[in-house]
C-alpha cells in the first residue's frame, strides 16, 4: 500500500470532525501558499545544497558534508510530531530503511521542535534513522522552506490543541513546508519533492527508484 493511499485513508476518518469553517480556512492558506510560490523559491534539483551541522536527539553532530564522504543522503523536512501526515510519512520511511542502506545511502529528517520533543517522539516512535534538531528553522531557510502562519491559522491550531511554541521552543509560528532531496556524494541535489500542500508527500518508492538511478 502506498504512502498516498494511507494519507487518504486517514482524511477519511479525519475530516469529518473538523469544523467546515477551520476546513475552509485551512484549504484556503494552502493554497495561498501554493500561490505565493514558495515551491519555485526552494533548493532544487541540480543546485548544490547547503553544508550544515545539527545535532540529533542523542546530542550527536550531524554535519551533512562528513555524512556525503559515506554515500548519498535523504534529508527530509518535516512539521513537527503533532502533524498526523508527518506521522505516516516517518513510519513509511521507517520501513524502506534498509533498502535505503542497502543502496549505499542514508536518511534523515529534520524538525523544528524541540530536542524535548524530538526525544520523546523517538522513545514513542524508535525510527531506524536519525531526527535533526532545527531550532527556530536555520537549516530549513537555507532551503527557502520556512513560512509563516496567519492569525487564522494561528487559532485554529490553538483550538486543536497544537501548541507550536511549546513544540518548537519560540513563538514565530514558523513551519517548514515538508520536503524531501537526495543529495550525491558531491554535494548537488538529484531529486526533490517539494510541496506546499502538507497533505502531499514523496513516496516511498520514488525515493528507493531515484537512489537506484
Amino acid at each position: 500500500m502506498s504512502l498516498k493511499v494511507d494519507i487518504q485513508a486517514m482524511q477519511q476518518q479525519m475530516l469529518p470532525s473538523i469544523p467546515k469553517e477551520a476546513l475552509a480556512t485551512m484549504q484556503q492558506a494552502t493554497q495561498d501558499l501554493i500561490d505565493s510560490h514558495i515551491a519555485e523559491q526552494a533548493k532544487h534539483i541540480d543546485q548544490r545544497a547547503p553544508n550544515f551541522t545539527l545535532s540529533n536527539t542523542k546530542n550527536e553532530h550531524f554535519t551533512l558534508s562528513k555524512q556525503l564522504k559515506h554515500g548519498s543522503v535523504v534529508l527530509n523536512f518535516y512539521r513537527g510530531r503533532w502533524c498526523p501526515y508527518c506521522q505516516l510519512e516517518l513510519h513509511a520511511l521507517h520501513k524502506i530503511m534498509p533498502s535505503i542502506h542497502e543502496l549505499g545511502a542514508q536518511l534523515v529528517s529534520i524538525c523544528p521542535n524541540t530536542h524535548e520533543q524530538s526525544s520523546q517522539f523517538m522513545q514513542e516512535n524508535p525510527f531506524d534513522f536519525d531526527i535533526l534538531i532545527d531550532q527556530d528553522n536555520h537549516v530549513a531557510k537555507q532551503f527557502n522552506l520556512v513560512f509563516k502562519l496567519g492569525d487564522d491559522l494561528q487559532a485554529i491550531y490553538q483550538q486543536f490543541g497544537i501548541d507550536l511554541p511549546d513544540y518548537d521552543g519560540n513563538d514565530r509560528y514558523e513551519l517548514p513546508i515538508p520536503a524531501t532531496y537526495i543529495i550525491n556524494p558531491q554535494g548537488i541535489i538529484t531529486h526533490s519533492f517539494i510541496n506546499p500542500d502538507y497533505t502531499q508527500r514523496m513516496e516511498p518508492e520514488a525515493i528507493l527508484q531515484a537512489l537506484q538511478s
